[in-house]
């Protein structure tokens, strides 16, 4: 096959993976393979069918709508409470929440960076600069501001690309134990386990990557025969994120370090598992990790905002550059002085965790639904394994909730 004509058919689904794989998914994952060895590698295959999933019918709604999820949910006729309800919880979650967390992909980012090359601190009287993440952040800033989706959109295809080689490249060269590799595909549970499992999943099965693909979508397709390379596009997509986070997990099992206090641990500590270049190569994966979180989140947050409040969303229009220039510069505010917006960050968490269920539920529900889909409606066996998503969804939920609200899971 002509690899041109392979590239034409790529999507945006790329742009999700590059979303859920962020400096979050790298310290979880490491952990989970330093704490628990490959037991816990069921739990990523389990968070990638759902994803899959969920995914796919925000794709479906996005082509055949050509409205992403924010829009349909403005203008559904019915229950005025839960529309509004709805409407809050999703502004509170992405559009305070990305901001909120956009520091940490922007930290996450210099981590990586400070592998290669250590950032100086300015020092501005009781002021500190962290002038890696000015850096990055001034990146994202100039890459969202260029104005060309296309061009935003193969950056991030390339990252993620080289993002993806640096992870399994690392994980080929520990030379882990394919047997006990291959008995950590069979679940296995204890209540120990299982804050991590809901952690593993919870990275994966992300809330604003479902209005995210739905948004992209309806940009690159817009026809019903397109519904084919949209299930071949966020299929490869998702699997390849799966992938990759399985990888880390793998590398964590390597890991000699007994503590981490830091994504950057993580490398530093395989340079006594095989030196300098696998502690490299892991760098530059945080690194790739945290730039690419760094786009997404602001992209995003402000097609969502738009979405909800009828906005243009074109990426050059003044609205979708107000949303994700407030994002980021809240980003890199928060990054490069060290401030850790506790109240937001609580506040997200709680409208994530009450978000996620939610959606989930609704958007299970509306891909059965002829007067969105007309004939592309899910298929009835489908219903069952919907209500298992979502009950994934809701303990995932509900971890969030506890989580905030200082009860043990």
């Amino acid at each position: 096959m002509n690899p041109k004509k392979i590239f034409e058919n790529i999507g945006p689904g790329p742009i999700i993976t590059a979303a859920f794989i962020g400096p979050g998914t790298v310290t979880v994952c490491t952990l989970a393979g330093i704490q628990f060895d490959y037991t816990l590698l069921w739990a990523l295959v389990l968070s990638i069918i759902a994803t899959l999933f969920l995914q796919e019918i925000s794709g479906r709604l996005g082509i055949i709508t050509k409205k992403d999820l924010g829009e349909l949910i403005r203008n559904q006729a019915g229950n005025p409470l839960f529309k509004w309800t709805s409407l809050i919880l999703i502004l509170v979650a992405i559009g305070i929440g990305n901001a909120a967390y956009q520091g940490g992909n922007i930290s996450g980012a210099n981590l990586g960076l400070g592998i290669f090359w250590e950032a100086p601190v300015w020092n501005l009287g009781s002021l500190k600069i962290q002038s890696g993440n000015l850096i990055i952040g001034l990146l994202a800033f100039f890459l969202l501001w260029s104005g060309s989706y296309k061009r935003l959109e193969q950056t991030l295809i390339g990252l993620v690309i080289l993002m993806s080689l640096s992870f399994l490249t690392t994980t080929l060269l520990i030379h882990p134990d394919w047997g006990l590799v291959f008995s950590g595909f069979i679940p296995s549970f204890s209540e120990e386990k299982f804050p991590t499992i809901v952690a593993l999943i919870g990275t994966t099965v992300v809330p604003y990557n479902l209005f995210l693909y739905a948004s992209l979508v309806k940009k690159q397709w817009q026809k019903p025969k397109d519904l084919t390379h949209m299930r071949k596009d966020i299929g490869l997509s998702v699997v390849l994120g799966g992938l990759v986070s399985m990888a880390i997990v793998l590398v964590g099992v390597a890991n000699p370090s007994e503590s981490l206090n830091s994504a950057q641990d993580i490398a530093k500590g395989l340079t006594g598992v095989f030196g300098d270049f696998g502690t490299y190569l892991m760098g530059f994966g945080l690194l790739g990790a945290g730039l690419t979180s760094s786009l997404t989140a602001p992209l995003a947050g402000g097609l969502v905002i738009c979405g909800l409040l009828g906005w243009n969303q074109d990426i050059q229009s003044k609205s979708m550059r107000g949303v994700m220039g407030t994002i980021l510069l809240l980003g890199i505010i928060f990054s490069s002085f060290g401030i850790r917006p506790v109240t937001l960050i609580t506040l997200a968490q709680l409208a994530n965790g009450i978000l996620l269920p939610i959606i989930s539920a609704w958007l299970i529900w509306a891909g059965s639904q002829k007067i969105f889909l007309g004939t592309y409606v899910s298929k009835p066996s489908s219903l069952i394994f919907g209500i298992i998503i979502w009950i994934l969804t809701f303990i995932l939920g509900m971890k969030s909730i506890w989580t905030v609200l200082g009860f043990t899971f």
